[in-house]
């Protein structure tokens, strides 16, 4: 009987833990949903455009970033006065230029099928409704990075197509305690000669645009970028998306 009570009770305290862990890592997506500008809000988002500029080995390059609910996604960059599109996703099919022979390539059906597959559930935030697309989010526990105490959450997203092969989607997010907003992110690189390395890119300077917070300032992989200006639900020209030739 005590070892049948002892098995009973290190049940209870597994169940417990979880129940712990689980309500600790919705605690810390509530607040961070609340205080960018609420479910309600986020819902009713259509559309973002992102006007920035990236710091690139010195030069100020021009970066335009437009995100849909639908799935949509266009990048376009102003390289030396050319204006060039990096990614144009309709939500169906898509295309990049290649930088190397500046020429317009359709893209392959893998990476299609993984922006299908994360495109409308990550806009306008992976955290949005996130365990309705099935995502699962742990509580790690507190770390500070950068002097800044977080509470740290690992977010496991819908499986991902490399090579071929379908492979975890897993990032770690840092909530600032005091300020409740994603400050790091830590993603591991599938492929590639950097492979089951971690990448990390940091947010800051949130600024509030029509009662919606965004950051201002991020360096993603490296890449310091600055954004100039935010459009909520902006008009979307449809021939943006068709594929170019030329």
């Amino acid at each position: 009987m005590k070892k049948l009570s002892l098995f009973v009770q290190t049940i209870i305290f597994s169940l417990a833990f979880t129940n712990v862990q689980a309500q600790t890592a919705d605690e810390v997506v509530n607040k961070y949903i609340e205080t960018i500008g609420g479910k309600e809000k986020l819902e009713a988002l259509n559309a973002v455009k992102m006007e920035m500029v990236a710091n690139y080995q010195g030069m100020e390059i021009p970066v335009q970033v437009t995100s849909a609910k639908d799935g949509k996604m266009l990048v376009k960059i102003n390289l030396m006065g050319k204006e060039m599109t990096q990614v144009a996703f309709d939500g169906t099919s898509g295309w990049s230029t290649n930088m190397m022979t500046m020429k317009a390539e359709k893209m392959n059906s893998e990476d299609i099928e993984n922006l299908k597959n994360t495109s409308t559930k990550d806009f306008p935030d992976p955290f949005l409704n996130y365990k309705q697309k099935g995502y699962v989010a742990d509580y790690i526990g507190k770390e500070t990075k950068e002097g800044t105490e977080c509470h740290k959450i690992k977010l496991t997203k819908n499986q991902v197509v490399v090579n071929g092969e379908k492979v975890d989607d897993v990032s770690f997010y840092y909530f600032d305690t005091e300020n409740n907003v994603i400050v790091m992110t830590e993603t591991e690189i599938k492929e590639g000669q950097m492979k089951g390395q971690m990448a990390s890119s940091t947010s800051g300077n949130y600024q509030e645009v029509d009662g919606i917070y965004f950051p201002f300032t991020m360096n993603q992989f490296g890449q310091e970028m600055t954004i100039k200006k935010i459009t909520l639900n902006p008009t979307i020209d449809l021939k943006e998306f068709e594929f170019k030739t030329e």
